[in-house]
């Protein structure tokens, strides 16, 4: 189940408390909804507002820290992709089939991840698929360096593709964490419970029903982003690949 589809759910049940509320005020005697009982529900209403509020900030949070997260990665990725290229032309002319082999990968890998067609395989399973850097090792194990410094250029071009690897890696299992759908599941009773409450004492006219399902969209919303955010690599919002992009241009120049 996608994080739209979720959402929408999320915002049914949320608004269907609305529509339960004010179905609850018809049919309870009178007495239950008189001042006394309307401020012992508030206060109720006022904690679990409270406690929603809390855990919605904290899950934005972690999502938003998950986000930048594969952001920073791919940025990192193709800052060391640039400089891989600047230490083979450092090299020397002999590495320019490993240059173009570079850019072809990294042109490739792009494609695979972000895909222009939509429903390709694309996203974290094509992340996990990768295996660009494997390959450009094996072609630097091929390099004979003549002298030192070119014996130190091919060290550090090893450095990086292994730093490179090692970031896919970190990225592939960061997304591994996923939200229970328990946790998800209590999330959506709070927040049914607490607009039960709003419809419970809430006048009966199009004009509140229209504000409490604009509501009820705007929370929904937050669990949308929420899910969202935690696949960068996937979904609607995902992550830019303009850093890698950027890497291709400048690949060979």
């Amino acid at each position: 189940m996608n994080s739209l589809t979720i959402g929408f759910i999320s915002a049914g049940c949320i608004f269907g408390g609305v529509l339960l509320g004010m179905l609850l005020q018809k049919v309870l005697p009178q007495h239950h909804l008189e001042s006394d009982s309307k401020d012992t529900v508030k206060l109720g209403a006022g904690m679990l507002a409270t406690l929603t509020a809390l855990v919605l900030g904290l899950l934005v949070s972690s999502a938003k820290g998950s986000f930048d997260a594969m952001n920073a990665g791919i940025a990192q990725t193709g800052a060391k992709v640039i400089l891989f290229d600047h230490i083979l032309a450092d090299y020397g002319p002999e590495t320019k089939e490993v240059r173009e082999q570079l850019r072809d990968t990294v042109a490739s890998t792009i494609e695979k991840i972000w895909p222009d067609k939509k429903g390709g395989p694309g996203g974290l399973r094509a992340l996990e698929s990768v295996d660009a850097a494997k390959t450009l090792q094996a072609k630097l194990r091929e390099l004979t360096p003549k002298n030192d410094l070119q014996k130190s250029l091919l060290a550090q071009a090893s450095q990086i593709g292994s730093d490179v690897l090692q970031t896919r890696l970190l990225l592939m299992e960061g997304q591994q964490n996923t939200l229970p759908a328990s946790f998800l599941v209590l999330l959506i009773f709070w927040l049914t419970g607490l607009f039960i409450s709003f419809g419970l004492f809430a006048p009966r006219n199009g004009t509140v029903l229209a504000v409490l399902l604009i509501c009820a969209l705007s929370v929904s919303s937050a669990i949308f982003l929420i899910l969202e955010m935690n696949r960068p690599l996937d979904g609607f919002i995902k992550a830019s690949n303009a850093p890698l992009r950027k890497a291709v241009e400048l690949i060979g120049k």
